[in-house]
């Protein structure tokens, strides 16, 4: 009954807001729909021609170029290939920052789509393929987009608009730094200091129109980790002579799942360990010295988080000195938790269902996937959602995942994220 009555209060609060200026929020919404096939296009483009991590020099350019037709003061080079422009309506008002990132992934394009990518590139010592796999393309496409038309409605905005184009959400190359904490660091929340922060994020598993929400943790911490185990070499036909790592790491494996089924309160908030490298051996014949597995960690609580971090340690190292091995666990945080600041939340509801309709904004419960937008939100309040975009006519069950070579979106959901953006951009900044 609770949700039914604030649900009900914010809707008031969107009729208030549209009655004071529905001029305004008519034209916006009528650009967006005028601009949709453009941003189709911009969309096709930076699929078509992906960039890994820090590598985003090309897109950058795009991106640029468009910004420089809008009049919009410019910054490049940002955390190394970031893009910031601002737009300042020379009215007091609010800093809002936008954001969106910028880069792909090293994965192979499966599907048939007409501009899928081509691009090859070396990744971790092995060829592959390079593809925008999680949807960024769309992103940066809705924010050019979000940029043109505030740029056009200049006249009756107010505050300052920060649009953040961001490289490296996938994490920097090994050795290097960037992404959302670089960005951080250079000073991107600064001159102007931001206020508030909104990004979205496209569901390639979630309905068409639909827009998905949750206060406070919405996307779960990511941490990194590594096992080396030294056993000692023998013969693949005597084993009892030597200490066989491979085995060990088998071993390994299984003890850490059971850190997550038998070990972590699970009621209390969901949590992952996930190993996504195994390295071992180079003949058949031969049983090696050493093994090596690297993977994740993803948690929603901090408490759960060390506790996670103290199990594997001693799981690992246990099961392999049980052998006579050893074993060398190395964990790295990468990613906090992406946290809604329950208040702009709960503000910023009504400007959602004004984009999709109240019926298709739907709470959701937090995921397990991870976004490095969480730094944004360490140090300013932030909102983040995502847009649905599965095609009507796609099992829910059998559509393929994010991250994965079929992976493709209904360009139709890019409307619904662009009034999304628009809507909890005017909306905030007339509130204060």
């Amino acid at each position: 009954m609770k949700n039914i009555i604030v649900f009900a209060l914010l809707g008031i609060g969107s009729q208030v807001y549209a009655q004071t200026n529905p001029k305004l929020q008519a034209r916006l919404e009528q650009q967006a729909k005028d601009l949709e096939g453009r941003v189709i296009e911009w969309r096709r483009h930076i699929h078509q021609h992906p960039e890994l991590s820090n590598r985003e020099v090309n897109t950058a350019a795009y991106i640029t170029a468009h910004l420089k037709t809008l009049g919009l003061k410019i910054q490049t080079g940002v955390a190394k290939t970031g893009v910031v422009a601002l737009l300042e309506t020379g009215k007091p008002g609010p800093v809002i920052a936008l954001r969106a990132d910028i880069d792909a992934l090293p994965v192979t394009e499966r599907n048939s789509l007409p501009f899928a990518s081509q691009e090859r590139t070396v990744f971790n010592g092995q060829e592959t393929g390079v593809m925008h796999a999680c949807g960024h393309d769309s992103h940066v496409a809705i924010l050019m987009g979000v940029a043109e038309i505030l740029s056009k409605n200049k006249a009756d905005l107010r505050g300052t608009i920060k649009f953040i184009f961001q490289p490296a959400e996938e994490g920097a190359p090994a050795g290097e730094e960037g992404g959302a904490d670089l960005m951080v660091r250079e000073g991107v929340l600064e001159n102007p200091k931001v206020d508030v922060i909104f990004g979205l994020h496209i569901q390639s598993i979630s309905p068409l129109g639909r827009i998905t929400y949750r206060p406070a943790g919405i996307m779960a911490a990511s941490d990194w980790f590594s096992i080396k185990v030294k056993g000692r070499q023998s013969h693949g036909s005597a084993p009892w002579m030597g200490i066989d790592p491979i085995v060990v790491s088998a071993q390994i494996i299984n003890g850490l799942q059971t850190i997550i089924s038998r070990q972590s309160e699970l009621t209390k908030e969901a949590a992952v360990i996930t190993v996504g490298r195994l390295q071992a051996g180079i003949r058949e014949n031969i049983i090696p010295e050493e093994a090596f597995m690297a993977g994740t960690i993803r948690t929603l609580d901090e408490g759960m988080q060390q506790k996670i971090h103290d199990k594997i340690r001693l799981t690992a190292t246990k099961i392999a000195e049980s052998a006579g091995a050893t074993a060398e666990v190395n964990i790295e945080k990468k990613t906090p938790v992406t946290f809604n600041d329950p208040a702009l939340t709960e503000k910023m509801v009504a400007s959602l269902q004004k984009a999709a309709g109240a019926e298709n904004v739907i709470r959701i419960n937090a995921v397990t996937g991870a976004e490095d937008f969480a730094f944004y939100q360490k140090k300013v309040p932030g909102f983040f959602f995502f847009v649905g975009a599965m095609p009507p006519d796609q099992d829910p069950n059998k559509v393929p995942a994010h991250h994965t070579p079929d992976f493709m979106v209904d360009e139709r959901g890019f409307l619904t994220g662009l009034k999304a953006m628009l809507n909890v951009t005017t909306d905030y900044m007339f509130m204060k």
